[in-house]
């Protein structure tokens, strides 16, 4: 066996890290320990003089292993991998000790947290020892792309990746392409019109030779890998199957049903109406009640069912600046209409957003605020003798004061909610999702399109709520994506996998009932258990399973985890007795 030499290197993180870690001491208490050849510390180990110094010592001092104390690994792991590899070194030589998130972030007693440091260090120092090199794999990857929704995310996508001169097949549940931005009249803040914005993207799509529109069609199941997925779908009667290399879910959104709310009397009084309601009016070019009377009082209530712990916490970002078109709308309808602005917060967020409240508050809108937690509104039916179809009452926190407010219309400024199909296709493509049901990007900030699964993409508001500009956003950049692995042909796939142990594996199958990712199959004629290498992501659950200890995996053996444990217990136990 080569002589272990191990370079270890201590990020300052500016004072992220320094500021309650003593970095310098880490350093030199580290390079005490046995194999370690060099260990330096420097501001920004991730920066490139940081990188260029890791792969100079890797050089003049013949290392073969290196650790690199820092942030979390999934931020900047692959980073210092690819030093290595312009070092000439396997990039699996390495390990990374989180010391910020896991010390420097979590505590407030430097001497401590110093301590904590070194001995994550050193369990990483006892780790890396026992690492292997490990060769890449990669896979081809089929030109063609399988868009699911057919809204302005998925039109968008579809169309950058079908003029690129690549397939596309674009997948709708509904009998029309266009999705929730086809029912809106015009955008906010600057009042296009949104039906013909739409209509002239779906013309595109319906005459690009690369696109296949799929109408009323559902996604049941996939199979396959990065590279190489296929699906069976229904179309007129007839079944379909489909090849294609990348995935782009892009599903949308549905609205929020108030009628939970009871404070609000949605679905009692006919003229309590949701946004996406009023946004039929407005497309008919009538603005009325349900009895066709002209409003006179038209009150606007945001917030319903966002930002509230009953319903949803999060904000619906959309709602505010929608509320102000609603206002100004009414008032070019209506000029002589009392109009008001019922909210909690003005979020009016995004370009042109903040310009537009000015605007509408200088059209004598009366704005009204309520506490979202503690007195929502509460509408009742007016009396005979009110002037008015309905009375809101409310405790309006700028005044002071309890207050009624008339109204002949309410128009409920509904949350965006994540799709009603979501957490199936989740499942069907092995997506992730977060507790509000929305689709989990595999890093929000590094990778806000990619999703944990491989060739699998997420775009628009079943990601997150957003306006048209950040859908289309999105969708461009997850077309980029896509059309980036298409161009090289083939891509590299994960390599810390699993792997069977044919003379130890007794056929229980117990690995293929757990795994998350269908990696695993059996092979009757041999009895054992077999792992699909470019379906594994590593997750380690067959292994943890196995009750024969059949399964290894790679980069994550049991040698290589003991051995961090005993290297962590060690260090904690020497700075304790010191």
């Amino acid at each position: 066996m080569e002589e272990v030499r191990i370079g270890v290197y201590v990020c300052w993180c500016g004072n992220n890290i320094a500021k309650m870690v003593d970095v310098q001491d880490v350093a030199m208490e580290v390079e005490t320990l046995p194999n370690v050849v060099i260990a330096r510390d420097y501001k920004y180990m991730c920066s490139d003089p940081g990188q260029d110094l890791i792969i100079s010592d890797i050089k003049k001092h013949r290392l073969n292993r290196v650790v690199v104390s820092a942030c979390s690994p999934r931020i900047h792991e692959l980073t210092f991998r690819k030093a290595l590899e312009h070092a000439g070194l396997n990039p699996y030589m390495f390990e990374m000790a989180n010391i910020r998130e896991h010390v420097s972030w979590v505590h407030n007693d430097r001497e401590e947290a110093t301590r904590k440091a070194k001995s994550l260090v050193a369990a990483a120092i006892n780790r890396v020892c026992w690492h292997e090199s490990l060769e890449k794999r990669s896979v081809e990857i089929n030109p063609a792309t399988l868009i699911i929704g057919g809204g302005i995310s998925g039109i968008t996508a579809a169309l950058e990746i079908a003029d690129a001169g690549k397939q596309v097949y674009l997948v709708e549940k509904s009998a029309q392409l266009g999705g929730f931005a086809s029912k809106m009249c015009l955008t906010s803040p600057f009042m296009y019109s949104t039906t013909q914005m739409i209509r002239a993207k779906i013309n595109k799509v319906m005459n690009n030779p690369n696109i296949q529109v799929l109408l009323n069609t559902q996604i049941e199941e996939l199979s396959g890998y990065l590279g190489n997925f296929t699906t069976t779908v229904s179309e007129d009667g007839r079944d379909l199957e489909l090849k294609f290399g990348n995935i782009i879910v892009t599903i949308g959104l549905k609205a929020f049903d108030p009628s939970v709310i009871e404070n609000y009397k949605y679905g009692i009084l006919p003229d309590v109406v949701t946004s996406l309601e009023f946004e039929g009016m407005l497309k008919a070019g009538k603005i009325e009640t349900r009895d066709g009377r002209i409003p006179r009082h038209v009150a606007v209530i945001h917030c319903v069912g966002s930002r509230n712990a009953t319903y949803h916490d999060y904000c619906s970002r959309l709602c505010c600046k929608n509320a102000l078109k609603y206002a100004n709308m009414v008032r070019a309808a209506i000029p002589g209409a009392n109009i008001f602005e019922m909210y909690a917060d003005m979020r009016a967020m995004g370009n042109g957003c903040e310009e537009l409240y000015s605007v509408t508050s200088k059209k004598n809108v009366m704005f009204l605020m309520f506490d979202q937690h503690n007195g929502l509104p509460e509408i009742r039916k007016a009396g005979p003798k009110d002037n008015c179809d309905m009375i809101i009452e409310l405790d309006e926190k700028l005044s002071g004061e309890r207050i009624e407010v008339p109204a002949d219309l309410v128009i409920l400024m509904v949350a965006i909610e994540a799709h009603e199909e979501a957490k199936r296709l989740a499942q069907v493509t092995g997506v992730s999702m977060c507790g509000n049901q929305f689709f989990i990007e595999r890093h929000p900030k590094l990778d806000p399109v990619a999703t944990t699964t491989d060739g699998v993409y997420v775009a628009g508001s079943c990601q997150a709520p957003k306006d048209i500009p950040d859908s289309v956003a999105q969708a461009r950049a997850a077309a980029a994506r896509v059309l980036c692995t298409i161009s090289k042909g083939n891509v590299e796939v994960e390599v810390t996998t699993a792997e069977v142990n044919e003379d130890r594996c007794c056929g229980c199958q117990t690995c293929i009932s757990v795994c998350p990712y269908t990696a695993i199959t059996f092979d009757e004629e041999k009895s054992v258990s077999v792992v699909n290498e470019v379906l594994c992501k590593g997750c380690g659950t067959c292994g943890s399973t196995c009750p024969t200890g059949a399964i290894r995996a790679q980069h994550f053996t049991d040698l290589q985890i003991l051995s961090q444990i005993d290297g962590l217990l060690e260090k904690s136990m020497e700075l304790k007795e010191v």
